[in-house]
């Protein structure tokens, strides 16, 4: 193997989907194939192997035969062990389907035996070098005299036996391993390919250590970044890291499941005024507040719903100082109404009227793909501030996905069910700010800390609309607004580019593997010509 061709190449191609597992999947199919090791003439094959009658070996190397496995091993059953059998340490190790669960002094195995998953953990492997006892939920093979007891165990990994397992708990079926096939090289070859197993397989646990430990002072640095920027501390020292933070996201993201991590930042940063620098002409935020309620107070009188009476903000309220013209406020004073569905089961219709769930919104917008139905005329009978209208907000609050807001970007009717509150903004405020806000750590933590049940979690109307929240100046918000979106752009398109390196990585990662761990000349050539396309 070309370790240093490896080696130069594996940061470009560690960050590839299970680089370092793929590559020890690859060696072990190389092993079976007599890609490993150069073959012998001095081998010999085994008169035992010969009188099994063993397949042709087509596309194998010479002296190299192929049989059903059924013809090759015995997978004995194993016995159940009394607990008054079992101690915590002892001579002979007691294997279960899926390693050893304990200890005793007898053996049902008296030579090495490989142990394999029967019930639950079906087709798992373990490799006992002595004696040693099987549960009944597992198999064990001893090793025939033409077999490497080493080499059968790797073998054993490269025909996946965990994929035939069957039913709720997964159970293998002796007949189905049976009927698979296994290589039988000469005995001194397999002695020999082991053998570089062993020495690749070190060259794993290396490369694999590399990668932990590069990627554990990766996530170091973008956890302790994480910490300043989502604990609520507000200093100069908060300012820096969220500018250095944001000149260098695509530094600290390798991989595509990181982005929501950072979306979720920048809207931490967004409620926090700390992505944009705040302008002294804006008018201030407690004369919008004061608007804002006229307006509320309004639509309350013509709806005929109580008038919010939002509880009282004490210092200890606060989490943490706002910028200069931002002031902290209630949920329900920035709102018009803050509402829910119908609380009636509505009659279901086969058309009509789209009802919309808890299961058409988690996904962050409407879906109106296999939605209830209900009738015009019930929709009629809902009172108007319980209608969904353009420009609403819907935000969940029952369920697993509690506290998701979902922003109502169409005029057409629909309505929805009493799980999913509604929050109807006033003309005063920018509503795609308002969804920033409800999506913000900050809230979120609230809808937690109020939620009541444990089974079917329930965020209460009355909490909600006393949930303590900053409120910026308007003219603020719209550049908010600009620069949130500006930056969801940045992440859309490192989403996308992450997602293309990484099927880009994983193709680099089967040429460096064929080059490093093959000598073909035609097979190094195929793969050049492979790689240019």
């Amino acid at each position: 193997m070309n370790r240093e061709f490896l080696l130069n190449h594996f940061n470009r191609i560690s960050d590839a989907p299970d680089a370092v597992p793929r590559l020890r999947s690859f060696i072990r199919d190389l092993a079976v194939r007599g890609k490993l090791v150069e073959q012998s003439r001095k081998d010999v094959l085994s008169e035992e192997l010969l009188s099994k009658g063993p397949d042709a070996n087509h596309g194998l190397p010479e002296k190299w035969f192929r049989c059903k496995v059924g013809k090759l091993l015995n997978f004995q059953y194993g016995k159940g062990l009394p607990d008054s059998s079992r101690q915590e340490k002892g001579p002979v190790p007691v294997f279960g389907s899926n390693g050893i669960v304990a200890y005793t002094v007898a053996s049902l195995t008296k030579n090495p035996a490989i142990i394999i998953g029967r019930k639950g953990s079906a087709g798992a492997l373990n490799l006992c070098a002595g004696p040693s006892w099987t549960t009944d939920v597992a198999y064990f093979t001893e090793s025939p005299a033409f077999f490497d007891m080493r080499f059968l165990f790797i073998e054993l990994e490269t025909l996946h036996l965990d994929q035939l397992g069957k039913g709720v708990k997964p159970g293998l079926s002796r007949r189905d391993a049976y009927d698979l096939e296994l290589v039988v090289p000469p005995i001194a070859e397999q002695c020999r390919i082991v053998a570089k197993v062993d020495e690749l397989m070190a060259l794993c646990d290396r490369l694999d250590n590399i990668q932990r430990e590069r990627e554990t002072r990766r996530d170091r640095l973008t956890a302790a970044l994480h910490h300043h920027l989502n604990d609520g501390a507000n200093s100069e020292a908060f300012g820096k890291h969220a500018r250095f933070y944001l000149r260098h996201i695509p530094r600290f993201t390798i991989n595509p499941t990181q982005v929501p991590a950072i979306r979720q930042t920048i809207l931490n940063l967004a409620v926090r005024g700390q992505l944009i620098s705040q302008n002294a002409n804006d008018e201030p935020a407690s004369l919008l507040s004061e608007r804002l309620t006229e307006e509320i107070n309004k639509y309350c009188r013509e709806q005929g719903v109580s008038q919010p009476r939002p509880d009282p903000i004490t210092e200890g309220d606060v989490p943490h100082p706002l910028p200069n013209g931002w002031i902290w406020t209630r949920l329900c004073s920035i709102f018009k109404v803050i509402t829910d569905g119908d609380h009636q089961p509505p009659p279901k219709e086969p058309d009509g009227v789209a009802f919309l769930t808890i299961g058409n919104i988690t996904t962050g917008s409407l879906d109106f793909s296999n939605c209830r139905f209900v009738s015009p005329s019930y929709l009629e009978s809902v009172a108007e501030y319980r209608k969904p209208l353009y420009g609403d907000i819907l935000y969940t609050v029952v369920g697993a996905t509690y506290g998701r807001p979902v922003l109502v970007d169409t005029k057409r009717p629909f309505c929805v069910q009493r799980h999913i509150a509604i929050l109807k903004p006033p003309k005063d405020i920018d509503i795609k700010f308002m969804r920033f806000l409800l999506a913000s750590t900050l809230v979120y933590a609230q809808a937690t800390k109020s939620a009541t049940g444990a089974a079917q979690p329930t965020v209460a109307l009355k909490p909600l609309r006393n949930f303590l929240v900053p409120l910026p100046p308007l003219a603020e918000q719209h550049r908010i607004v600009v620069k949130v979106d500006e930056l969801t752009n940045l992440c859309d398109l490192l989403e996308a580019q992450l997602t293309t390196a990484r099927t880009e990585t994983g193709r680099l990662l089967e040429s460096v593997l064929h080059h490093a761990l093959i000598d073909d000349p035609l097979r190094k050539e195929l793969v050049k010509q492979a790689a240019l396309k």
